[in-house]
């Protein structure tokens, strides 16, 4: 019975981040940008820990009739994506004459990869760029990047969810995975401190922090790499 009940309250803890994208959007409604990044960045953190509850839990084992893949594309597509496409709206992060068309590529393109059936490998990988609008959001609003250069990263990266690239999911990567994990750790609590001193954070310490963004990326990428000449050398 007390198996059931923890299996149940990590679903809960899941669905629970649902409930804070929802006080997002009213914090962006407000006009409460600072509010609005703490409660996405909290999103982060029980995104990154609802995956290891679940398997300490095994829910899948115990509460097998529950989906809770299905929930967790759920609260994710809430807040990787629709919330901060909000905040780029309501924060006038975008080219005026065409904001609205702008923000809505996100969410089409990120639709249409979180219904991919191999969006997440078998093997702990996404395919495609993977959402992670809420990261970028907040690089536009702590670096006050000019509009037009917003619009044009916009672009470029609701076409990249449709190439199959692959990027860890660091949560579970096959490999690297405790570095990724601790440096990523260190920049959400660099993250977290920029946050604190919006709207007018370190600038310095804002690209500084970027190193691990462009750190994830290029190791993606460098493993992609590697698989694809090991997959050619095999094929040959």
């Amino acid at each position: 019975m007390a198996d059931l009940i923890f299996a149940w309250l990590v679903h809960l803890y899941t669905a629970l981040g649902a409930v804070v994208g929802l006080y997002a959007i009213l914090a962006i409604d407000e006009g409460n940008f600072r509010l609005a990044f703490f409660l996405m960045a909290t999103t982060v953190v029980i995104d990154a820990s609802d995956g290891a509850l679940a398997r300490a839990a095994r829910v899948k084992e115990l509460l097998p009739w529950f989906d809770g893949a299905l929930l967790d594309n759920l609260v994710d597509y809430l807040n990787y994506v629709i919330v901060p496409c909000l905040l780029l709206l309501r924060a006038n992060l975008l080219p005026a004459q065409d904001a609205l068309g702008l923000a809505a590529l996100p969410v089409l393109a990120s639709a249409y990869g979180f219904c991919q059936r191999d969006a997440k490998t078998a093997d702990h990988f996404f395919l495609g760029f993977p959402s992670y609008w809420n990261v970028v959001v907040f690089y536009f609003y702590a670096l006050g990047s000019p509009p037009w250069i917003n619009g044009f990263t916009v672009i470029v990266l609701s076409i990249l969810v449709f190439v199959p690239l692959r990027f860890l999911y660091p949560s579970r990567a096959p490999r690297f995975r405790m570095s990724v994990n601790l440096l990523g750790a260190l920049w959400g609590a660099t993250v977290f401190y920029l946050i604190h001193r919006l709207p007018a954070p370190p600038h310095w310490l804002a690209l500084a922090s970027m190193l691990f963004p462009a750190y994830y990326t290029g190791l993606s990428l460098w493993l992609e790499l590697r698989r694809v000449l090991t997959q050619g050398s095999a094929d040959d």
